[in-house]
């Protein structure tokens, strides 16, 4: 019998928005849209309780007209936000602990202290990459107006009751709310990368650069020590080719020089402020030679200025940076500079100016005014971020590469025919052009239009790291490979453009980064790892860089094998891969390609990188944030200085805690696993790749060609034009069947696996004593809380073929019994969540404002593909899958 739920604890902040929500819907839209509003939101609160039946709201849902269902599901998609919002400001999926303060602590009880950590961290990089993966539904006005609501209600929680301009903070909230009403959720067209760049910048600009310096603040007071800069920023966004003809050598540059122009106006303004700040007077304070050869220089000859020795160094470091802004930008800053100066020659120079600064100001009042403050922030942005903001990822896939490599040896008449050749003839042939001071490409010959392009980039990139600093570009990833060649073949490229020097192969000036993703590619890498760190050049340029990086895809792993399949082999993958790197003598730095779902390897950051191999993350990581997980965990500054905590700390935790679990435990429980996967694969790929009809019956169940329709990104939704699984990108795989409330990618498979495995007594062992096993049971049993098999069934009805939607209704239903049942027995809880109140309450409270979204959008589905041509059905499913996905939160 399942144990009945506890009433949900309702976050105070939810039901107050909520209140205003309803007020500003009386406003606008009438006292009989918000009673109808008001009755299915009851009638479906009270079936969730176990208090009524589904009738009443299926009553109240049949009555809307489509203006009415259009103001509905805006209702209930502005609730999810706000509801959202509220959480994240309350830490409402965040737990507690995940911090360093409480992972120092939690090593001191261990006997390692604040020294290893700091050590640790000296040499540490951990970086969040920004990508463009289109899930996020939300227009960038919404998510404008929401962090408005955030900063009111900061306020509201100081105590004030008058909002900065003078009214009341409950009526600009009203105001906030109102415009939100008022705002379109849709696009109307598809996004341009130059959109993606623009959205992106909001938040690296806004959220991280402030950020940033208050957090390392925090960890300075921590740690009783400065560590260096290891926490930094990343970008996919105008970067990233695979499967993106819209990026291109203009995108890069795009990216780039808005990137650029972002950290330096943030650091002209601060700069500005310092100026007023540094009022100290020579007559009261002493400073040192190298402020008064900043100060001699600096051109400010004002007499008000001469006994301010700070104040004239900093109007000279204001100069130079402004004309370090005009150079790159092409204009003068909006603030213009007071003297003329010369361009920075770099990031280090300007950092090196302002060290002097505050070394001077250490010489006076035992340093009170040396190291904090809005000098010491400025130091630690520029160190973080340069002048470059984030670097910028460069990605394409490993066959543009081959076709662009084979037109280049063509044309050049050195291999006709390369893309026939076998593995070992394409390694030697490029190798000896690596080894080449040769160029292949001329600009007397004609090359494919494909070619053209990639070597634009490359040239793009070269261009960038004579302006920004090599920081801007360090890294670039190859999608599907396969082989040392898939990797040769990029450093022939990035040599076309000098980036690559025969004379110096150890001087690379980016890093050549294989990605794996399939099951196949996973089992496949150690391999390929080996024989490319077996080569001189590859072992002297990583020797020299201090490490090799390797990325893992958690998303078609998944779409490729399911979830416990794709999990395991890429634990298993990061393994063997450490141990290859031990054995070559070279670190490794692995990045996790995560989605937001489950499915694409979502969940808790802070239990992933904990749960990650022994040995596998030694203080180094990058991690992927996408779509909709941007908003959730950066949204605020509030929300992304918890998570920025959170991921440091995992990495802190995983990096120097004690192993959990003895290597002989690990060796039982990776035996059992190895049976469990297989189990898992076995069943996953009979339902997805091998069953009659399944195409056909996930393609009409779910709304997929509706999603395909969002201008919600400017990537294609597919590779290519085949309507295969196996050429759907693993975004839509997902959002399609979280949209269907099915959730299949984050957990079919796994109860028959876990049903059949004989020891269920292991299983529970596992539970209690793997944090890798245990992470995987929480992130499927999320998924499974999310799922709804009743409202499942009604998307069955869409399938055409009636017996087919049954047969495999019933066979996924039954597998999401046994996948729900066995979760229970092996965790030994009574009801799903029932050992997580925190996340169960948040899912619980949205339940009752999903599940009639779900059921208009399967109404408007019939009729959109009955052929009705009202163009309000075809934005009512619009409006419903950007309200089920803000509900969801992780969807995709």
């Amino acid at each position: 019998m399942i144990a009945p739920a506890k009433p949900i604890a309702q976050n105070s902040d939810i039901r107050y928005l909520g209140k205003l929500l309803g007020d500003v819907i009386r406003a606008y839209g009438g006292e009989r849209l918000f009673e109808r509003i008001e009755s299915i939101r009851a009638s479906s609160v009270d079936r969730h309780r176990g208090i009524a039946d589904a009738a009443a709201m299926d009553r109240g849902l049949d009555a809307l007209s489509l203006d009415d269902t259009l103001a509905f599901v805006r209702a209930f998609m502005l609730f999810s936000m706000l509801a959202n919002l509220a959480e994240d400001r309350q830490g409402g999926l965040n737990e507690s602990g995940e911090d360093v303060a409480t992972a120092l602590q939690r090593l001191a009880a261990k006997g390692i202290g604040a020294d290893r950590a700091a050590a640790l961290l000296d040499a540490a990089l951990i970086v969040p990459v920004l990508t463009a993966h289109p899930t996020e539904v939300m227009r960038k006005s919404m998510i404008d107006h929401r962090n408005r609501i955030a900063d009111l209600m900061r306020q509201r929680d100081l105590g004030r009751t008058e909002a900065p301009n003078g009214g009341s903070i409950e009526e600009a909230l009203l105001r906030q709310i109102a415009l939100l009403w008022q705002t379109r959720p849709l696009r109307r067209e598809r996004l341009y990368v130059a959109d993606e760049v623009a959205i992106a910048l909001t938040y690296l600009r806004d959220v991280f650069l402030p950020v940033l310096p208050m957090l390392y603040g925090r960890w300075e007071r921590a740690l009783a020590h400065r560590p260096k800069s290891f926490l930094r920023l990343g970008s996919w966004i105008g970067g990233d080719r695979d499967g993106n003809p819209n990026v291109n050598a203009d995108s890069l540059r795009l990216a780039l020089g808005r990137a650029s122009q972002a950290a330096l106006e943030s650091y002209l303004d601060q700069l500005h402020a310092l100026g007023a700040e540094l009022s100290i007077s020579t007559e009261l304070a002493h400073v040192t030679t190298e402020v008064e050869r900043l100060a001699a220089t600096s051109g400010d000859v004002n007499p008000a200025r001469r006994d301010e020795p700070y104040r004239l160094a900093l109007t000279g470091c204001y100069a130079r940076l402004a004309a370090t802004y005009e150079q790159f930008t092409g204009q003068p800053p909006a603030r213009r500079a007071s003297v003329a100066g010369e361009p920075y020659r770099g990031p280090e120079e300007f950092r090196t100016e302002l060290v002097d600064i505050a070394h001077s100001l250490a010489q006076n009042g035992a340093g009170l005014l040396a190291t904090g403050g809005a000098l010491g922030r400025l130091i630690r942005a520029v160190d973080s971020c340069g002048f470059h903001l984030a670097t910028l990822d460069l990605r394409q896939n490993s066959d543009v590469h081959a076709r662009v490599i084979a037109d280049l040896l063509n044309v050049a008449g050195v291999e006709p025919a390369y893309l026939d050749l076998d593995e070992d003839a394409r390694v030697a042939l490029l190798r000896r052009e690596l080894a080449s001071a040769r160029l292949l490409a001329s600009p007397f010959a004609g090359y494919a239009e494909e070619t053209q392009s990639e070597l634009a980039i490359v040239r793009a990139a070269a261009q960038a790291h004579q302006q920004y600093g090599a920081a801007c570009i360090t890294t670039y990833v190859i999608s599907k490979c396969e082989s040392v060649s898939d990797l040769l073949e990029v450093s022939v490229m990035l040599k076309e453009a000098g980036l690559y020097r025969p004379a110096d192969p150890g001087a690379a000036a980016i890093m050549v980064v294989p990605l794996f993703e399939t099951i196949g590619d996973l089992q496949q890498a150690p391999h390929v790892m080996r024989s490319w760190l077996s080569l001189p050049e590859v072992r002297q340029a990583a020797g020299r860089r201090g490490y090799q990086e390797v990325m893992v895809g958690y998303s078609d792993s998944n779409k490729d094998g399911g979830y416990l399949t794709s999990v395991w082999s890429l634990n298993q993958a990061t393994s063997a891969l450490a141990q290859v790197f031990e054995e070559t003598q070279t670190a490794m730095q692995i990045f996790h390609g995560r989605g937001g779902a489950v499915g694409r390897g979502g969940g808790s950051s802070f239990a992933a990188i904990r749960a990650q191999p022994r040995g596998t993350v030694q203080g180094r990581i990058r991690i992927t944030e996408q779509g909709e997980v941007i908003a959730a965990k950066y949204g605020t500054r509030d929300s992304a200085a918890a998570n920025l905590e959170a991921i440091t700390s995992a990495t802190l935790l995983a990096s120097l805690e004690p192993a959990a679990t003895s290597t002989e435990e690990v060796a039982r429980f990776a035996h059992a696993m190895d049976v469990i996967s297989k189990g898992a694969f076995r069943a996953y790929r009979e339902l997805v790749y091998e069953t009659e009809g399944f195409k056909t019956f996930f393609r009409q169940m779910t709304p997929l060609a509706e999603i395909a329709e969002l201008k919600i990104g400017s990537r294609p939704a597919a590779r290519t034009k085949s309507d295969r699984i196996e050429d759907l990108r693993a975004i839509p795989w997902v959002f399609s069947w979280a949209q269907a409330r099915v959730m299949l990618p984050g957990w079919y498979g796994a109860g028959q696996a876990l049903r059949s495995f004989p020891d269920q007594g292991l299983l529970r062992e596992m539970a209690t004593a793997w944090p890798f096993f245990r992470a995987t049971l929480d992130n499927m049993e999320m998924v499974l809380a999310k799922s709804d098999m009743a409202i499942a069934r009604r998307y069955a009805t869409l399938v055409e073929d009636g017996s087919l939607a049954e047969r495999l209704f019933n066979r996924i239903h039954s597998a999401w019994r046994a996948t729900h049942d066995c979760l229970l027995a092996i965790t030994g809880q009574a009801r799903i969540l029932e050992n997580n109140p925190t996340l169960d309450a948040s899912i619980r409270l949205r339940l009752p404002y999903v599940e009639p979204l779900n059921l208009l959008q399967v109404e408007l589905l019939k009729r959109h593909r009955a052929g009705e041509q009202d163009v309000r059905v075809r934005e009512g499913i619009q409006l419903s899958i950007n309200a089920v996905a803000t509900a969801l939160r992780n969807s995709g």
